[in-house]
């Protein structure tokens, strides 16, 4: 006897083996209790949710000599037959390869013949967006006053490309994507059924490749236990079979990114060719990976938004700590242009390749987010302690020069009296990525306030100007100014003591904005240039 496959073997024969549709099971169910059973339905939703299958058992309801509580009993002559393929009462067409005007014409010459058994003749049309446009023209009379003796059950995973006129004539009904637990549960219950042995995250990583459809899952089930016969199915083997990748090359990826690693970031993708990764599934899982990552550094509580392990989640919070928002945000725009490219493309290599240097190199883009990046890396090489270069020393200025030697008053007056010290500059230069560490509501007032310092004295303090009001609270939150110094000690590797004000220029008139010009100047190793304008020409 020949091999069935998992999804024909085990589809569901009544309407309480359905899973994950249980708001159109119900409905359908009632209807068949209080005989209230319409002419016309319409199944919507994408593939492997259960519309054939909900179809067929409609099917069978209808017609059934002994239904159970608005299902089909499996037993009965008419049951077995329409089971079995059989039934001259059921009639299934593929509207893909019979979607012509003829084709509708056969049906609307058939359905004056009443069922030869049963009460009703049931027509399932699978994927009836196929049909021409004269096609659904010829249905729309038949479908609006068929005889009492005949259902039209269409199924669709395109429902937008159907007529307004055909939906106005149908019960429409939409197939939810099926969530991962249900699948998963429905794929431990037919292992245990098939006898075959698996760890329960490998379930779940087969169940969520499934994307929602239930067959799908189930045809990759399929091919795991073919390639592992007789085997227990591991996580790892379940990433051999369907050339996926685990969290922690997504991770060491990352991290490669982050230091700028291109030779890094080549050599572990040359890892995964050689061990045939899938290059678009690569993609895409990485962009779910950097997606996920944005979640746990955005948004408070998110394990019930992400499928991940407890472990793999206390990792994701720990890398979230170390990029910015608007850096993921960048690399995910890179990948996502990518994964619309590679689908096309012959060389799909080369083309991740260039996508993991340009996360690299972002002075190859021009974007606002790159530049954000760009500035990122400055930051690390500040911290990591670059040495700036020597500024030379002013040119001296002749002494019959007309050019006034002597500041103006005004640059006198907006200029502070001391320069800011090292350490403050320091603070300053990172004070991005400092913000980054903090979390909540204490975050979201430092993104905006404002690192100065003393200018008249030129202490080593580091004055926190907060322009919003709304933060008084935080200038006299002892914990709060403990935790920042915490954060700013661990940065620069030197203690500064932090004062939080609120922004007020008649009390904080001696507060400048601390500048770091010199050392963003020495760390490009490119001069600015000012060039004066022409003089006028009388």
């Amino acid at each position: 006897m020949s091999y069935t496959a998992l999804y024909r073997k085990f589809r569901p024969d009544t309407f309480e083996d359905v899973k994950g549709q249980e708001h159109i099971v119900t409905t359908l169910k009632n209807q068949m209790k209080a005989n209230r059973i319409g002419h016309a339905y319409l199944f919507c939703g994408t593939r492997g949710t259960g519309k054939t299958t909900v179809a067929k058992i409609l099917a069978k309801a209808v017609n059934c000599e002994h239904p159970k509580d608005g299902s089909p009993c499996n037993e009965c002559e008419t049951c077995r037959a329409i089971q079995a393929g059989t039934s001259m009462n059921v009639i299934e067409i593929d509207a893909a390869s019979n979607n012509g005007v003829d084709n509708i014409r056969e049906i609307r010459e058939e359905v004056a013949y009443r069922p030869t058994r049963g009460k009703y003749k049931v027509y399932i049309i699978d994927e009836v967006h196929m049909l021409s446009t004269g096609a659904f023209n010829a249905l729309l009379k038949t479908l609006e006053e068929p005889p009492s003796y005949v259902i039209f059950i269409l199924a669709t995973t395109e429902a937008h490309k159907i007529p307004v006129t055909i939906l106005s004539r149908c019960q429409r009904y939409d197939f939810r994507r099926i969530t991962i637990d249900t699948i998963a549960a429905r794929l431990q219950e037919l292992l245990d059924a098939e006898g075959v042995e698996a760890e329960e995250r490998a379930v779940r990583y087969v169940a969520k490749a499934g994307d929602g459809s239930m067959r799908d899952a189930l045809s990759l089930l399929d091919q795991c236990i073919a390639f592992y016969m007789d085997q227990k199915l591991t996580y790892d083997k379940v990433l051999d079979v369907l050339g996926t990748v685990d969290t922690e090359v997504f991770s060491h990826l990352l991290r490669c990114v982050l230091r700028q690693d291109v030779v890094g970031c080549i050599r572990l993708l040359e890892e995964l060719v050689n061990r045939g990764k899938e290059m678009a599934q690569f993609v895409s899982d990485f962009t779910w990976y950097m997606r996920n990552l944005l979640l746990v550094g955005s948004a408070d509580s998110t394990e019930d938004v992400l499928d991940v392990s407890t472990e793999t989640l206390q990792s994701m919070q720990e890398e979230s700590r170390m990029v910015e928002p608007e850096t993921l945000m960048r690399y995910i725009r890179v990948f996502s242009e990518l994964s619309g490219q590679i689908r096309y493309s012959s060389q799909k290599r080369v083309l991740v390749e260039i996508a993991l240097i340009k996360l690299c190199r972002p002075a190859m883009e021009t974007n606002m987010d790159s530049i954000l990046d760009r500035l990122r890396v400055l930051e690390e090489k500040m911290e990591n302690g670059i040495p700036a270069a020597v500024s030379a020393a002013p040119a001296p200025v002749p002494a019959d020069s007309t050019v006034s030697s002597a500041p103006s008053a005004a640059a006198k007056q907006s200029e502070p009296a001391k320069a800011a010290p090292e350490d403050l500059k320091k603070v300053r230069a990172q004070w991005r990525s400092i913000v980054g560490t903090t979390e909540g509501m204490f975050k979201q007032f430092l993104n905006t306030a404002v690192p100065k310092y003393n200018g008249e004295t030129g202490e080593p303090k580091l004055y926190v100007e907060f322009t919003n009001p709304l933060a008084g609270k935080y200038t006299r939150d002892e914990e709060a100014k403990a935790e920042l110094e915490e954060i700013i000690r661990e940065r620069i590797g030197k203690t500064v003591e932090v004062e939080m004000v609120l922004a007020d220029p008649g009390k904080n008139g001696n507060l400048s904005e601390i500048s770091v010009d010199e050392i963003l100047k020495n760390m490009i190793h490119m001069p600015v240039e000012v060039e004066d304008d022409p003089p006028e020409e009388f």
